[in-house]
């Protein structure tokens, strides 16, 4: 992929790899929480969100699971996604640098991290 935008980046090809996987992480973070989820729709939202995401430049690939459980489901049959309900698995692939990100919730930071796996 051309990259019109390389002129403003003055970084290593690794580290532009490595913003990209945050901006979108943190774009599925901010663009998804509070949507009204439950069981009849989780896996559509994951695809959603999955799909949305490689429309997105430099991502190879992306994984979504949403974890409902233990969260309840209000009067009113649904619930709101959070931050805590999120796994993501992204790979971004930058010219020749690829870097493996995820978005997890753990428990002992109580914590939605965003973080490099590889």
């Amino acid at each position: 992929m051309i990259d019109p935008a390389r002129k403003y980046f003055h970084c290593t090809d690794r580290e532009r790899a490595i913003f990209e996987s945050g901006i979108k992480l943190g774009a599925i973070f901010h663009q998804y929480t509070g949507v009204p989820i439950n069981e009849s729709n989780r896996e559509d939202i994951e695809r959603t969100i999955e799909k949305s995401v490689m429309l997105q430049p430099f991502v190879k690939s992306v994984s979504v699971s949403i974890n409902i459980d233990g969260h309840g489901n209000t009067s009113f049959r649904y619930m709101s996604l959070s931050g805590d309900m999120l796994d993501v698995r992204l790979t971004i692939k930058y010219k020749d640098q690829e870097v493996n990100a995820r978005m997890q919730y753990m428990q002992d930071l109580d914590y939605p991290l965003m973080y490099l796996e590889e």
